[in-house]
């Protein structure tokens, strides 16, 4: 945790921050056909997560892409959400010249940069996070305008909730030493892999974790879906897989329940490690919670393997490589 242990401590404010600066939009659902949500890696996923919260009370389609074009359908009737910490993100960028085109009513979130510039010259709002941080350690900022912003435009309040949320998390060590347990329980440190089963809620806070699992510990990991693995990935576990498993639901219906307790069975059967991890009911402080908890774990996992995980040499070498191309 050594590396980036400060930043992840700074969850609770991004958390705060937002909520102290939200700014009203006064945009109706009403008046919309469909909703699409922009973004990679860290601001994408924070896209994943929204979607899957809002999309039972969504009278509107919700999309979210992670890519260089926007769907076809996207007119003056969609609204679009951009979301890029640096504000130089390449496809986002794109997306944004796409919404420009096809008349979308626009949103921004954002540092700064190229996309500030571009939505400043077209009198678009802007949600601004503070500077100084990876763009996988300021999830707080725009997962946290994202609520916020389809929270005012399906007629939700959530500000009371959220600031729930910051007084939760501001006691850090509890997720640390939490998170510790974890560790311990799956002795972990000879893994070469991490696998996450989820069901269709928690699928993308399990994504969240598998991306962290990969950025910070330099870890393979994966997300499969329950029910759909049942049908297919299931084959696999026929041995001893050099793998760590995570279960992680909260869904309560119990044929879904049956599913992960035949999974547990068989992988108990090869001497898998498992955790399973409940997040009781899905709503703002459990998806938090455990956003944070398993991010204190992705750190644990980067220090047993002597990881430096503020590093990113990979990364900034596709970046470096995009720049003449």
């Amino acid at each position: 945790m050594k590396y980036q242990q400060k930043d992840l401590e700074k969850f609770p404010h991004q958390i705060e921050f937002a909520i102290s600066k939200y700014k009203k939009h006064n945009l109706l659902v009403q008046d919309y056909s469909n909703v699409v949500l922009a973004g990679l890696g860290g601001s994408g996923i924070a896209g994943k997560i929204v979607k899957t919260y809002f999309q039972k009370i969504s009278p509107i389609p919700i999309e979210v892409i992670s890519d260089y074009k926007l769907p076809q359908y996207v007119d003056a009737k969609t609204l679009v959400i951009l979301n890029s910490y640096s504000g130089n993100t390449e496809e986002t960028l794109s997306c944004y010249m796409d919404s420009l085109e096809k008349h979308a009513k626009s949103l921004v979130i954002t540092t700064g940069g190229i996309l500030h510039e571009l939505a400043k010259e077209n009198k678009i709002k802007c949600y601004f996070a503070e500077k100084g941080f990876q763009p996988r350690m300021a999830l707080g900022y725009s997962l946290t305008y994202l609520f916020l912003i389809l929270g005012e435009f399906y007629g939700k309040t959530l500000t009371t909730e959220l600031k729930k949320v910051v007084v939760k998390l501001t006691n850090t060590d509890y997720y640390i030493d939490k998170a510790k347990i974890y560790f311990c329980g799956l002795n972990p440190a000879n893994s070469q892999k991490w696998i996450i089963l989820a069901d269709t809620l928690s699928f993308p806070v399990g994504t969240r974790f598998a991306q962290q699992v990969n950025e910070n510990a330099k870890g393979e990991a994966f997300v499969h879906d329950l029910p759909e693995a049942c049908h297919n990935v299931i084959e696999t576990y026929n041995r001893h897989l050099d793998s760590v498993f995570v279960f992680l639901y909260a869904t309560h219906g119990p044929r879904l329940n049956h599913r992960f307790n035949f999974m547990e069975k068989l992988l108990n059967q090869h001497n898998q490690s498992v955790l399973r991890l409940n997040l009781k009911e899905f709503n703002l402080i459990h998806i938090y919670e455990t956003i944070y908890v398993l991010d204190w774990l992705s750190l644990l996992i980067a220090d047993k393997k002597k990881i430096v995980s503020n590093e990113i040499p990979n990364i900034n070498s596709l970046k470096e490589f995009m720049k003449g191309k």
